[in-house]
């Protein structure tokens, strides 16, 4: 079995949009892109993924990430590096009702039953299937009940405006806590998962 991680940089007002830079996601006017530069993950990020074994993205997500990690050097130094070549030989589902092909090596599109394309994923040996950003997948995994954790980076800022993971209308979603500690920079890492019962 594979499991259905979610992961996320998130404010304390919930806010997820455009963490990475500031033309990563300008919909709706969104002045705040880039705001997790200024705090250290203390590489939680880093050793998180190190098990991912395949990505799971909707349409915008895959196209930024396919413009990033798909076309940046795997021989870049560090993180990035790193990063870079497990991305490019990790396969990546893709939730899109738009595109009609993908062309980032190991890209494939989930057709049009994702909660189908997800279960057959799940039931397939493997690891941590990761998913970022993507809220609008992310709300019908939940919907679904398709997501078995969530790890949540909240940084201490309050941005006021912005997409949100759990936004109104997300379906009603019981969780305890697995794992909670902080970082130097006040971004309090919060692992949940399904809680019982």
């Amino acid at each position: 079995m594979s499991s259905i991680v979610v992961q996320s940089f998130v404010t304390l007002d919930g806010v997820v949009q455009g963490p990475g830079g500031p033309e990563e996601d300008v919909s709706g006017g969104f002045p705040y892109g880039g705001w997790q530069f200024d705090y250290d993950d203390d590489g939680t990020v880093e050793a998180w993924e190190e098990n991912t074994e395949a990505l799971l993205l909707g349409r915008r997500t895959y196209e930024l990430f396919a413009a990033s990690w798909g076309v940046w050097s795997e021989e870049a130094e560090g993180f990035q590096g790193e990063l870079t070549r497990r991305y490019n030989r990790i396969p990546k589902y893709v939730a899109s009702r738009t595109l009609g092909e993908v062309g980032w090596k190991n890209s494939y599109l989930l057709g049009p039953d994702v909660p189908a394309a997800v279960d057959r994923l799940r039931s397939e040996p493997g690891g941590e299937i990761r998913v970022w950003g993507s809220t609008e997948l992310i709300r019908t995994l939940a919907e679904h009940d398709q997501v078995d954790e969530y790890r949540l980076l909240v940084h201490p800022l309050v941005l006021g405006t912005g997409k949100k993971l759990f936004g109104d209308g997300f379906p009603h979603t019981r969780l305890a806590l697995a794992e909670s500690r902080s970082t130097p920079s006040g971004v309090v890492v919060n692992v949940y998962r399904r809680a019982a019962g």
